[in-house]
Parts: structure tokens; C-alpha cells; sequence
């Protein structure tokens, strides 16, 4: 009989830093230790504390073992397993207290974390529908046909308040019910699951993680809206999430749970996979539909909206996969429930992937109303190497950068707006004192002008224009009448281009320039870069009282700038200095000063 279960992350952050071998190597010595019988190794999906990964979990007592190599496999077998004492050095370390903490609900990175969309991840083996079913999957699938009608369905979901998660939040109820009084012989459901900011990895995660939640939601959203066929629209550079789709879209088909005749029911409901190449603007609708259809992801005007015609010209659903995560619990546990959680206009939950210059870098999901300084501080363990925060961009590529003076501020989607950013899909990139704002701007711009589809004029051109301006700033060459080309044309492209892309995409220009005036300012009239990021801006030069003419900088400058005889002082010759900062890097008497 098993009492012991060893649980493996298996997200790809895990796997690719061995994960694999660490569960094969688990395996291997329970084999040789006899332990078969009593001990079982799960691959589960992903933890979200990436930072420590890979995770290993023992269960029942709750051990919570980071950064596990292969080889400390045999350390967890022989002293955990078989003689029971917890091997300490791999236990987690906070790092204010220092204490070593042996399970995740202690740790601050869980603590204020409330997982409904990540109910299942880390916790069941997402290739094994038997596993999901005894946390109570495809019981919602099996209250709704069984008890309600489509219409009460799709009222309790309108009731709970849930909006959708990809990025407008617009009422998911509400969206099933347009669809659903639109009359046609065939309708589709659409999971967007063509997750493209930046540092992002939500979606992934849950279809890596628990791919029934999202199959299970479908089923539902078919039944409400009339739909008999379903599509994931999922990124070919997706691998492991679409392996796993696959597995689980083909037990649920063996166990009647999609196809004819569903839990004995009428109801009749199959999906498919739609393959995407990894463009940014397929996260758009009506770019994914186009796409789908065998066109160029491009999108198109609205109305009509997908709701009446989509997925060849048939009405069509579009929820993204965190949306669709939510969907069966809200159905066991009702709608006052869901609607209980978060503030006045914004329910539930959020999942966000925390980056950047963070402690701990994951995937989190918090309360709506939770405040930045609790995700960035309390959970995030702030910031990297005790520097100072100094922004954090959420929305993606198309959101803006907040300030301190945001920290105290609740998430939510109204607040954000308001705030100049917005909620986007979930990414959340925390920036310190050594980022300028001017380069980053410029960063999310080149990304854009990456993605664009190039449809319309406003952003295909505008973008282009502005990219230019803010590299003539962050080389010094621009003047301040291309400061205010920069904001104007920022404001035209929002007002006139075509989709979501295109008029959000000057928003960490504008944002930036709101919160860190002065920066753009100090790179127009003083050709300087107050963060010391933009190369073109920067000077090096020696120090002479504390240069002790070591050779260093001489030896490895690539370009011969450095002059100068050992034991003396030495001199960068300015005319032929590349800027790369390898003088600076070798430097062990802090002798290289950069300025701008």
C-alpha cells in the first residue's frame, strides 16, 4: 500500500533545470531500496516558486524540498524516506529570519496566496484523469447537465462576477449569453490560449498543470451556449503544455467525458487543437479566428463581434485559459462565493507570472484588491540584492510602468486604468534604481514593432516613428521638440489604430513619462542617463588614486583603449573606447568609474 507520495514539479522552468532526471533518479532508488510498494514519485505541474526550482514534495508530511538536484535524490530517499529525518539542507531558507521552513504554507511566497485557478497544479499528475477526478473534476460538468439548464448556467456564472482574464475583463456571463441567443446551426468555443507577453506564462502553466479544468470549463460553455465543438487555440512553441492537452483530451474522450452522449446526457461536445506560430497580435479575437481559418493573423473591425460571427462566420465564444480555470469551481462552490472574493468590480482571483528584479521570481495568484507591496514585497520577497524599487510594468507590452507612490494601490482592473497601466493577461516585470525608464520604453516598443501585424497605418508607421525618436534619446542626439513628437504621436496612434495592440502600445511611453519626466528630460537636455543603462550616454575612466596598475583593464580591453605601465596609474583613451564595460567588470580595485 502507498503512503508515501514524492510529488516532482514537472513545469517546464523545473524541467529545464533538471527536474526530469531528478524524478527518474527518485524512481531509480525506490526501485533498488525495494520501496515500490510503499513509496510513489507524481510528476504534478508546476509549483509556481520557480525561483527555488526544481520543487520536490513529500506527502503526507508536507516537505517542501528547492532546488533538488539528481544527485540529492539518494539523500531524500535514504535519510527522508527510510530513516525519516528531513534533510535539512535543502529545506527552503527565509531569507530575513534565516530559519529553514520544512512546508509551503509557512513560507511568505504562499501565505497570501489564494489558488483557485492553480487549485490542481503541483498537486495532481496532469496525465492522469483518474487524479483529477478525485479532486472533484468533471463533477461541475456532471451538476450542470444533470440540474441545470443552459440559461440558470449561465446566470450563476454572470452572478459570480467573473471577467475575463486575458486582458479587457469583460463579463464572461455575459459573453456566454450573447453567444448563446445568437440563432445558428453551428457555434463554436474558442480557449485563446496564445499567451505572448514578455515573461509571461500563466496559461502555460495551467495547461501544463491541469489541462481537465480547461476541458471540463469547455464542456460547460458548450452546453450554455449550444455548442457542439470546441478549439484550443495554443502556441506550437508550447510543447509540453500541448503534449499534455493532448493526453487529456484523449482520456476524457475514453471515459465519455467529450464526444456523444456525455455522462449518458444528450449533450454532445469534442475539441480540438488550433496551432499558432507564436504571433503577439493572435492573442487579439479576431486575429486567433483569422488565423484558425488557415489566414494571416490579422485583426478585424468590430462589430461584428465573434460572439455573432466568428470562427467561420459562425457565432463563436473566446475565453482564454485562466478564465475558463475558474469556471468549475464557481459551479460547486456558487456564484456568492466566487463573488465574495476581491473588490466591489473586480472577483476572484488573478494569477500573475512575478519577473524580473525580484527575490522570487513565479507564478502567484492573489485576491483581487491585493496590493502591489504585498505581491512585490510579502510574496515577492522584494527586490534583488537589497536595491531599491523603483517601477513594475503590469499589462505586458501593452500595459505601463508604476511607481512607489502605486505600491498601497489594490489590483484591480478599474484601479489600474486609472493608474495609466492596466491588467493585461498577468505579467508583472519588477524593475530597481539601475533600470532607466527610457530604455525600457524603447524595449516594449521594439517587441511591438516585432508584432505588429502591419494592417494599419497608426501603428505599422507611428510605432516606427516613435522608436526612432527614442533611440536618438538614448544615444543623445535627440532635442526636446522630439520630446513632444514623441508624446503627440503617442497619443494619435492610441486614438487611431485599429486594435487593442496598436492603441496600447504607446502606453510605457506615456506612463513613463508621467511617473519619470525628469529621466526623458536628463537624456534631451543633458545627454545623460541617470540609471547609467544607455551605452552611448556613458563615459569610463580611471580613477588614478586607486588604480594600482594591476593590468587588468589593459589585458582584456578588446579594442587596445587602455594605456598605461604596471604599478602605475592607467588612462582610457576616449576616442577609441567601445563602451562595452569589460574594464569596469575586471576592475578589483573599483578604480573603472562609469558616468554619464
Amino acid at each position: 500500500m502507498i503512503h508515501t507520495h514524492i510529488l516532482v514539479c514537472g513545469g517546464t522552468g523545473c524541467r529545464a533545470s533538471q527536474a526530469k532526471e531528478v524524478q527518474e533518479e527518485l524512481v531509480s532508488l525506490i526501485k533498488d531500496k525495494f520501496l515500490t510498494e510503499s513509496v510513489q514519485v507524481t510528476t504534478t505541474g508546476c509549483f509556481g516558486f520557480c525561483e527555488k526550482g526544481p520543487i520536490v514534495k513529500i506527502i503526507p508530511d508536507q516537505t517542501f524540498y528547492t532546488q533538488v538536484t539528481p544527485e540529492d535524490a539518494r539523500d531524500i530517499i535514504e535519510e527522508h524516506i527510510i530513516k525519516g529525518r528531513k534533510v535539512e539542507r535543502l529545506l527552503y531558507e527565509d531569507p530575513k529570519t534565516k530559519k529553514r521552513i520544512s512546508d509551503s504554507i509557512h513560507m511568505n511566497f504562499y501565505k497570501k496566496q489564494l489558488r483557485i485557478a492553480l487549485r490542481n497544479c503541483g498537486i495532481v499528475d496532469p496525465e492522469n484523469i483518474d487524479e483529477y477526478i478525485a479532486r472533484d473534476g468533471y463533477q461541475a460538468l456532471g451538476r450542470v447537465l444533470s440540474i441545470y439548464t443552459p440559461a440558470e448556467v449561465t446566470d450563476i456564472i454572470k452572478q459570480s462576477g467573473l471577467r475575463g482574464r486575458g486582458g479587457a475583463g469583460f463579463p464572461t456571463g455575459m459573453k456566454w449569453e450573447i453567444t448563446s441567443k445568437v440563432e445558428a446551426t453551428q457555434k463554436y468555443v474558442v480557449c485563446n490560449a496564445d499567451e505572448g507577453d514578455p515573461g509571461a506564462f500563466m496559461d502555460r502553466s495551467i495547461l501544463e498543470g491541469d489541462p481537465h479544468s480547461v476541458i471540463e470549463a469547455m464542456a460547460i460553455c458548450g452546453y450554455c451556449i449550444g455548442a457542439n465543438k470546441g478549439l484550443i487555440y495554443i502556441r506550437a512553441e508550447y510543447p509540453l503544455a500541448i503534449g499534455r492537452l493532448l493526453v487529456a483530451i484523449e482520456q476524457a474522450r475514453k471515459y465519455g467525458l467529450l464526444g456523444r452522449g456525455i455522462l449518458g446526457n444528450d449533450f454532445e461536445f469534442d475539441i480540438e487543437l488550433k496551432y499558432g506560430a507564436g504571433a503577439f497580435v493572435c492573442g487579439e479575437e479576431t486575429a486567433l479566428i483569422q488565423s484558425m481559418e488557415g489566414r494571416r493573423g490579422e485583426p478585424v473591425i468590430k462589430p461584428p463581434f465573434p460572439a455573432e460571427k466568428g470562427y467561420f462566420d459562425c457565432p463563436t465564444n473566446v475565453n482564454n485559459v485562466e478564465t475558463f480555470a475558474n469556471i468549475c469551481p464557481i459551479i460547486l462552490k456558487g456564484a456568492e462565493w466566487f463573488n465574495s472574493i476581491g473588490t466591489e468590480k473586480s472577483k476572484g482571483t488573478k494569477v500573475f507570472a512575478l519577473a524580473g528584479k525580484i527575490n522570487n521570481v513565479g507564478l502567484i495568484e492573489v485576491p483581487m484588491g491585493t496590493t502591489l507591496r504585498e505581491v512585490i514585497f510579502d510574496i515577492g520577497g522584494g527586490i534583488k540584492g537589497g536595491k531599491k524599487f523603483k517601477s513594475v510594468q503590469t499589462g505586458g507590452p501593452s500595459g505601463g510602468c508604476l511607481t512607489e507612490s502605486s505600491l498601497d494601490m489594490p489590483i484591480d482592473y478599474e484601479t489600474l486604468l486609472d493608474e495609466g497601466s492596466m491588467m493585461g493577461s498577468g505579467g508583472m516585470i519588477v524593475m530597481d534604481e539601475d533600470d532607466c525608464m527610457v530604455a525600457i520604453s524603447k524595449f516594449y516598443l521594439e517587441f511591438t514593432l516585432d508584432e505588429s501585424c502591419g494592417k494599419c497605418a497608426p501603428c505599422r508607421i507611428g510605432n516606427k516613428r516613435l522608436w526612432e525618436i527614442l533611440n536618438k534619446m538614448t544615444k543623445g542626439e535627440a532635442t526636446e521638440k522630439d520630446l513632444e513628437k514623441l508624446i503627440d504621436l503617442s497619443h494619435t496612434i492610441k486614438d487611431t489604430s485599429l486594435c487593442g495592440l496598436g492603441q496600447t502600445s504607446p502606453n510605457p511611453i506615456l506612463s513613463t513619462f508621467k511617473n519619470f519626466k525628469h529621466e526623458y528630460l536628463g537624456h534631451v537636455r543633458d545627454k545623460q542617463c541617470e540609471a547609467g543603462q544607455c551605452k552611448d550616454l556613458l563615459h569610463y575612466t580611471i580613477d588614478a588614486k586607486m588604480c594600482v596598475g594591476c593590468t587588468a583593464c589593459l589585458r582584456n580591453c578588446p579594442v587596445g583603449a587602455i594605456s598605461g605601465e604596471k604599478k602605475k596609474p592607467h588612462l582610457i583613451h576616449q576616442d577609441i573606447c567601445i563602451k562595452c564595460g569589460i574594464c569596469y567588470e575586471k576592475c578589483k580595485f573599483n578604480a573603472i568609474l562609469h558616468q554619464s
